[in-house]
Formats: structure tokens, sequence, C-alpha cells
């Protein structure tokens, strides 16, 4: 074994390590209520497809956690939903609905006036999703993020005294005139090569990670003793009450413990998707 070259590849995994919150805010970038002009930038890491789909549980844990079917890998959670959608009991269908993943968007930016601080990430739900595609498919906007006759797009965004909820709302509407990304070909090139991955800014929980949240959210009188349990806390646009009835499987007469109940849901099935 060549122990430089296994150093190396820690070190080369290590620097991929999920960004620390005060790193993710130089990352992001969110509209603020009045007009801003952006461009949509193509992506470094899929060049057909300036915008990056991710899925995300909110409320289940103290947490935000990314699915790990981003990656390609099973999700406990997922796999506990589709269970709970064979039965006929209408519980279990409420709560496979409250478990869903919910999708957001993440598409690279440069905000304009702010053009020295890089590329950013601009993340966003279905709604703005869809009025992307539909400029995108509309011929006389075409393709918008070419670097040399793509287009910049006015953001229009209102607060909560005109939405009537407690979150902006925003809209988006391409300018007339077609435009190049830069006039300095190095900053062009740049920011086509220097962007944050979605993928690689959240972290990659583990299927026994995510298992784990998902047990202590349909088990909460279990905490132990001393736990500080924050039963007002919501989650960004996701409303998500704690279950009001314990979820499991039928079990046998032989006593089986709630862990082992719980281990069983995970057991390797020719049914599942994956």
């Amino acid at each position: 074994m060549d122990l430089n070259e296994i150093r190396n590849r820690l070190n080369a995994m290590q620097s991929k390590a999920a960004p620390k919150n005060s790193e993710r805010k130089n990352v992001f970038w969110k509209p603020s209520v009045g007009k801003q002009v952006v461009r949509v930038v193509p992506s470094a890491a899929n060049k057909s497809n300036p915008f990056t789909e991710m899925f995300f549980y909110y409320g289940i844990g103290n947490k935000v956690m990314a699915s790990p079917t981003n990656w390609g890998d099973k999700d406990p959670i997922a796999e506990f939903a589709k269970q709970l959608r064979q039965t006929s009991d209408k519980d279990n269908w409420r709560l496979a609905k409250k478990l869903d993943a919910k999708l957001r968007i993440f598409a690279p930016v440069i905000v304009r006036g702010e053009e020295n601080e890089g590329v950013k990430l601009w993340q966003f739900g279905k709604e703005l999703y869809m009025e992307f595609l539909n400029l995108a498919d509309n011929e006389d906007v075409g393709d918008f993020t070419d670097p040399v006759s793509g287009r910049d797009i006015t953001i229009t965004t209102v607060g909560p005294e005109v939405t009537g909820t407690s979150y902006n709302k925003s809209t988006i509407m391409p300018k007339i005139k077609e435009s190049s990304l830069s006039e300095d070909a190095s900053d062009v090139a740049s920011w086509l090569e220097n962007q944050p991955n979605p993928l690689e800014v959240f972290k990659r929980y583990s299927f026994d990670e995510i298992k784990s949240a998902l047990q202590e959210w349909l088990a909460p009188e279990e905490a132990e003793e001393g736990d500080i349990i924050d039963d007002e806390k919501e989650e960004e646009e996701v409303i998500a009450a704690t279950p009001q009835k314990n979820y499991s499987l039928k079990t046998p007469t032989a006593k089986v413990s709630k862990a082992d109940q719980f281990d069983s849901l995970f057991e390797e099935d020719d049914d599942l998707p994956f």
C-alpha cells in the first residue's frame, strides 16, 4: 500500500467536505424586495442544463437534510413512505405525504452590480423553475445563458405584505436586448469554470444518519431525560407536525423491541425501487 497515495486521497476527500455555515453564506444569493438583475450562466458541472434539481427534508430532526437520492443512494425516508402508501390507512398516507422530500432548484448566477463576487447559487422552487423552462422553450428568447448572445434576467420581488404569507415572492422577465456575459474575456472564462456545485455544498448524509433522524422524529417520546425538544420551530416553507401516533409494522406474539421493529422496515426487499 502506497501511504503517500492514501494521504493524498484523504486530503482530496476532506477538501470536498460540506462548507461550514459561514462559508455557505458566501455561496448563496437570494433576491431582496424590489428589482434586481442577474445573468444565469452555463453550469460548469452540467453543460447541457444550468439548473440543478435537489430534494430536501424539512422538519425531520432539527436540521434540513438533503435526500441521499440526490447522489443516487438509497433513502430510508423514501422507502418508509413507500411502505406507508402500500397500506389502506388514511393516517399512513397523510404521514407519507409529510415525509415526501421537497424539490429545490439551484442556478449559477452573476448578480449585476456585484460581478466582483463571482458566481453565486440562487435557489428557488418549482413555480419559478417552470417560468425559466418556459422562457427557454420560447423561440423568441432561446438560450438566455449564452455567454455571447444571452439575456440578463430582471427579478421583481414582493414581500409578505403583498403575498399575504410570511414569504417573499419573485417573478422573472428577460431583457429584450441580447448581451454578452461580460466584455472582459478573462471574467467570462473564470465565471464559466469557477462555480459552487450544489452537490458538493450540502452534506451527504449516510443511510444510517437519515434513518436515525427519522426514527427520532417518529418516536419523540423516547427522547432521553434532559433532551430539549423545540416544538415551536418551523422550517422554511414547510409545516411538518410531529405524528400523533406511533407507526410500526405488526409484530408477532414474541416480544420485539421498537428498535428491532423499525430496523425491519429497511431489510433488503425485492419490491423496493432501488
